[in-house]
């Protein structure tokens, strides 16, 4: 497959029609489609539905399109990194990271590599740490954050000196708003909303001290900030992070930390055997510079 004809397929794919593409591609209608059926035909598998209003994907369509969007991607990235110099370090920095505060010691260190290198530019990337090894895993980002325990064998890392701290995220005016800290046992009565990634953290499960099954779990979140306005709306309980949603000032949320407590690991990962661009070396080196000076401030 020609890279440039999946180019093509994309543009049909996000265009909905043959003829809007051929105009978004600068190019005529005919040779499209001819490089688009010479592509089903390649492939022995029919790509698209072409109806009278507009065309659509089939199964087999909506799969190269996810592959065609990575490839695509990945393409650009390799070009983006061949293009820096070595005099003046220019390039894309790709960054999959899960929710936590953690993510400003990496905006840190942006910042200050910018002020030596202003040409790099980086693209950060949300997601559970799941989502974020599979992107690492295809190329398509080049560092990870990754919060909580997580299999990192196959990665080279940096563990970060910091923790993250688990709690409950509530209303002020909820009944367990008045404890300084809250129990396994305060949470087995009210309706609970988890994120996708605790739902399966053996710590949290051994924390709770009992199967989820048995827990009245009402919704659960990817992005903390959309489950934070369900709470606002006294929908239930959150079990989240602490510093991931301010609880100050006019606030009607407080955050409570659990008992015992539960800390989440935090570390930075790139892929091993990996050549880092210009671009992500410098990063990486910025990063253990920043953890040096950290250093201190996490003795004790």
């Amino acid at each position: 497959m020609d890279i440039r004809v999946l180019q093509y397929f994309l543009a049909v794919a996000r265009e909905e029609s043959i003829t809007k593409a051929a105009e978004a591609l600068r190019m005529t209608q005919p040779p499209l489609s001819r490089q688009l059926k010479d592509l089903e035909d390649e492939l022995g598998k029919q790509l698209l539905i072409r109806g009278s209003k507009k065309v659509t994907l089939t199964e087999d369509g909506m799969l190269l399109r996810k592959r065609a969007e990575e490839l695509v991607d990945l393409m650009e990235k390799t070009k983006a990194e061949l293009a820096s110099s070595n005099e003046n370090i220019n390039g894309e920095i790709h960054i999959g990271c899960g929710e936590t505060e953690a993510i400003s010691f990496l905006a840190q260190a942006a910042q200050n590599l910018q002020k030596k290198h202003p040409l790099i530019h980086y693209h950060i990337y949300s997601g559970d740490a799941e989502r974020v090894m599979e992107k690492l895993d295809k190329g398509l980002i080049d560092f990870g954050l990754l919060v909580g325990p997580t299999d990192i064998s196959k990665y080279d890392y940096i563990p970060l000196p910091m923790k993250d701290l688990w709690g409950v995220l509530m209303r002020k005016d909820s009944p367990l708003a008045e404890k300084e800290t809250i129990s396994a046992e305060d949470l087995w009565d009210k309706p609970l909303i988890i994120s996708h990634q605790a739902s399966i953290n053996s710590e949290m499960f051994s924390w709770l001290k009992t199967d989820l099954s048995k827990l009245n779990i009402v919704a659960t979140y990817d992005l903390v900030y959309n489950a934070a306005q369900f709470v606002k709306k006294g929908f239930g309980y959150v079990i989240a992070l602490d510093k991931l949603i301010n609880t100050t000032g006019n606030s009607n949320l407080c955050f409570k930390p659990l008992f015992p407590t539960l800390e989440a690991e935090l570390c930075i990962v790139w892929k091993k055997y990996q050549v880092l661009s210009k671009a992500s070396n410098t990063f990486l080196q910025q990063l253990q510079q920043e953890l040096e000076n950290l250093q201190p401030l996490y003795t004790f």
